[in-house]
């Protein structure tokens, strides 16, 4: 088995051997830029994860591994142009250092390239890998539009949040690592409730990036801190703040909310101090353990020895730790 850090390094090899060989180069630059940012890499080192509990040359899935990690960032190029967000992984955002019609139009071309690469898999499991990708990528399209929607709405239940992100964040780690299962051969039984584990720790990933938006080191987190609080948007902290809330304070949070002029900063300690004051982030903080803790009835049932599954364990461990 191999380690998360060689799988990513594995990842990152190559990526910064792929070319892109055409012009014209204010489509492909963009392109380059963005995937070649780093991080983690969190979904494709998923699936070579998945790939390796029952296999050992990972090399045959880096294709698909980088597939959805093209398309991940496809939609990030995608979503800093509908959030106006400026920074990115602690870099100028595409849409602010090239403009938004040509970072709209690169997101789409890592789109086309995403299955350009997927493509690469075995011919006799091309067929499933497509339909796995197409429900995905249609999951993920479902939850980005409930997320705008609920920018609008003051009435977001946390039932509803939690839908959104899992449709938004969870849907594509879950199928990363259900893609590596049945790529390596992996039963239906395996590759399901691997497919379940990855869909739970993407909901406790996505549930630390809304702690990180309020109370992470804007050096580290690689995103300017406060973005969800100046977008209005509808994270587990603002949901259980309006539920907590008293009558004027929930008066209050929809005054600031409702100002389209206003200080970015003033705005922020306003939001944080309510937050700290009705316990919201450890509400929060709560639930990450809640789902860090359910996921692991899902990888104890996959049929391959502990030893193996050690690693997938140690990885979800390092993304927790994410706030430590």
């Amino acid at each position: 088995m191999y380690s998360w850090e060689e799988l990513r390094n594995r990842v990152n090899d190559f990526i910064s051997n792929l070319k892109y060989a055409r012009e014209p180069l204010a489509l492909y630059e963009p392109i380059t830029y963005t995937i070649a940012q780093g991080g983690k890499r969190v979904r494709p080192v998923a699936l070579l994860m998945a790939y390796n509990l029952y296999k050992e040359d990972v090399e045959k899935a880096l294709y698909p591994a980088v597939a959805m990690e093209t398309y991940h960032n496809y939609t990030l190029i995608h979503d800093d142009v509908m959030d106006k967000a400026t920074i990115r992984r602690g870099q100028p955002t595409v849409w602010t250092k090239w403009g938004e019609n040509e970072a709209i139009l690169s997101g789409d071309t890592m789109f086309v390239l995403a299955y350009e690469f997927l493509a690469h898999v075995d011919s006799d499991k091309l067929p499933a890998a497509l339909a796995l990708f197409n429900e995905m990528a249609k999951e993920i399209g479902e939850g980005q539009q409930y997320d705008m929607e609920f920018e609008t709405r003051g009435n977001v239940t946390e039932e509803e949040y939690i839908n959104m992100i899992r449709l938004k964040t969870s849907v594509l780690i879950a199928n990363c690592m259900k893609l590596g299962a049945m790529l390596a051969g992996a039963s239906q039984e395996d590759a399901d409730n691997l497919y379940r584990y990855g869909e739970t720790v993407g909901l406790a990933f996505q549930l630390q990036d809304d702690l990180l938006d309020v109370y992470g080191d804007a050096a580290l987190f690689g995103k300017k801190i406060g973005g969800d609080i100046c977008c209005n948007k509808k994270t587990f902290l603002l949901i259980k703040a309006m539920e907590l809330a008293s009558p004027q304070q929930r008066k209050e949070l929809e005054e600031w909310m409702a100002q389209e002029n206003f200080d970015a900063d003033a705005k922020i300690e306003y939001f944080t101090s309510l937050y700290n004051s009705l316990g919201v982030r450890t509400l929060c903080e709560e639930r990450i353990a809640a789902l860090f803790a359910n996921c692991d009835s899902y990888l104890d049932a996959v049929s391959v020895s502990p030893e193996r599954k050690s690693i997938i364990k140690s990885f979800a461990d390092s993304l927790l730790n994410r706030l430590a």
